[in-house]
């Protein structure tokens, strides 16, 4: 069997093997943040700063906009399109007071995709940032708030830190339907405490999955703080804790870490409106920034900026995340030049991101880590469901307090994603993992994800962390193609450092990948690009890459 306890011979001092989750909500943490610091910042961004006293006053007055003049009761699902910002902060803790719940959605989507998301939660009440609102069909909301991001711009906010869209001056509305952010906080309404319970939903946020429509996922306040709960003790966070706030807040990595987990803390999120190394730089050295979560692909491109070479970065303690394995070579580099090890976790939308974690003072590479505080991992064959033994690749399933309670309106969803192991409701994650000799567990890849050459499984990560301990290259995605000889053949797509292109051939990545792995492993094929693309978050898109590929593949077979 899969042996769940072999990593308890590894636990962390100090660290419960059980987990108390809070029995509260979230927004009781603002309130008592609120009154033990008044004037402490809860989030710098774009030169200013928001104490804790003007925070909670502001939700407060948003939340009694909600229940008074847009009659947003308890259970109401109301949607939430913004990039990262105070507004979005305000508008997320505002929805939970009034005993609402938030639908965050990707500033990104298009009217068609925000069109579903607003039909499939029922959402009748929306926050928007100005910018976007292009995208929203008004028709199919009774209100919109809508916010400027320049109204919480400082006046003497660096330009560098300041992209066009963010110092756009407020717009007039000019539809009975929107409703201005600055002018429903002026009005300073009374609040009507709601009976919010900690069994009450509190988020939905939609995962794409591998097939179908996007799914929300179930959240309860309950959920989402055991997730909270479980990383702050697990991570040594404090109240002190300063949080670099970059990655999307739409997304449950910035979500929880960049806003949620600083706000439990009482510490502070010094928040960035996009992504910028060389503020980010400047960020954390002038606010003395010790804790950052970010995908590998990040932190990937912060450490090679020449700004970051510059500036005093010492008062970083914890560089974690998740997503995607932290290329060995790039691991290497952190703790050569910079005495810093990136603590890999493990975590999904549906577990409201921390599940697993590697223990920080015993931490292995590329790694998911271990099961933690009240976190039951198993390892089951995805077919059959019984579990393997350790040391076999199998589906992960998990039973955990910060589990989604199941996804929105979708039972026959939930009948493939949960079953049941003694007496016990597992969530299958669809991740392809195996444990090892001491109980730490690691990735293979997503069930729809592994490649069949000749027979033999080719992992796509595992080759990717390989090709990365190439000098040339920046990053690599490894994908599928159709082989008429082999069934698939593993094709390589490759971004080369700057000053490299006249300088490597693709062939001789191939030749180079062949005397560093086994021959059905290495990239058949090699194609150089100037840049792949990615999600919000920074992962890197693999199955849009292979499907594209795929096609042309077939498209030239003759």
């Amino acid at each position: 069997m899969s042996r769940p306890d072999l990593h308890l011979a590894f636990w962390p001092k100090g660290v419960a093997r059980e987990l108390h989750v809070p029995h509260a909500t979230l927004p009781e943490y603002l309130d008592v943040a609120a009154r033990r610091y008044p004037h402490k910042p809860a989030i710098v961004y774009c030169g200013g700063a928001s104490t804790y006293a003007q925070l909670a006053q502001r939700v407060d007055a948003m939340a009694a906009y909600l229940q008074q003049r847009l009659a947003v009761r308890r259970g109401d699902r109301v949607l939430l399109l913004s990039q990262n910002c105070p507004q979005f902060v305000v508008a997320f803790q505002a929805v939970l007071r009034a005993g609402a719940v938030v639908v965050p959605v990707n500033p990104m989507s298009k009217a068609a995709e925000l069109r579903y998301y607003a039909e499939d939660s029922g959402a009748r009440v929306a926050f928007a940032a100005q910018e976007l609102l292009p995208a929203l069909a008004l028709e199919r909301f009774d209100a919109v708030v809508v916010h400027a991001y320049s109204d919480a711009v400082a006046p003497d906010c660096a330009a560098d830190e300041l992209p066009d869209w963010v110092a756009a001056p407020r717009q007039p509305l000019t539809d009975a339907r929107l409703h201005g952010f600055e002018e429903a906080l002026a009005l300073a309404l009374p609040l009507v405490p709601s009976e919010t319970d900690p069994e009450d939903l509190a988020m939905l946020p939609y995962t794409s999955g591998t097939t179908g429509h996007p799914k929300g996922c179930m959240h309860t306040h309950r959920t989402v703080l055991a997730s909270l709960a479980a990383s702050q003790v697990w991570k040594g966070l404090n109240v002190e804790s300063v949080v670099l706030a970059v990655a999307p807040l739409f997304h449950m990595l910035g979500l929880q870490n960049g806003m949620n987990m600083p706000l439990v803390l009482g510490g502070t999120a010094v928040m960035m409106p996009r992504w910028n190394p060389a503020v980010a730089a400047r960020l954390i050295e002038r606010h003395r920034v010790t804790v950052w979560t970010a995908p590998p692909a990040m932190l990937l491109d912060f450490f090679s900026d020449p700004e970051a070479q510059r500036r005093e970065l010492g008062s970083l303690a914890l560089l974690s995340g998740g997503g995607a394995a932290m290329p060995e070579a790039v691991s290497a580099m952190l703790a050569e030049r910079h005495g810093l090890d990136y603590n890999e976790g493990y975590g999904l939308t549906e577990t409201a991101s921390f599940l697993h974690g590697n223990p920080l003072l015993r931490g292995k590479r590329q790694c998911l880590g271990i099961p933690t505080q009240g976190v039951d991992s198993r390892i089951v064959d995805p077919v059959t469901l019984e579990e393997l033994p350790q040391g076999e690749v199998g589906e992960l399933v998990t039973h955990a307090a910060q589990v989604m309670k199941g996804y929105w309106r979708k039972p026959e969803a939930d009948r493939e994603a949960f079953i049941e192991i003694e007496g016990q409701r597992f969530f299958r994650t669809g991740d392809l993992a195996m444990v090892d000799e001491e109980g730490y567990f690691f990735l293979r890849d997503r069930l729809k994800r592994m490649i069949n050459a000749s027979g033999y499984k080719v992992w796509p990560a595992e080759v990717e962390s390989a090709m990365y301990e190439h000098p040339a290259i920046h990053e690599a995605c490894v994908i599928a193609v159709p082989d008429g000889k082999r069934g698939e053949a593993v094709k390589a797509l490759v971004v080369l450092k700057p000053g490299f292109r006249a300088e490597v051939s693709e062939q001789a990545v191939i030749d180079w990948a062949r005397q560093r792995m086994a021959v059905y492993k290495a990239p058949r094929i090699v194609e150089f690009l100037d840049s792949l693309p990615k999600s919000g978050t920074g992962k890197i898109l693999w199955r849009e890459l292979q499907e594209a590929h795929r096609s042309r593949a077939q498209e030239n077979t003759p």
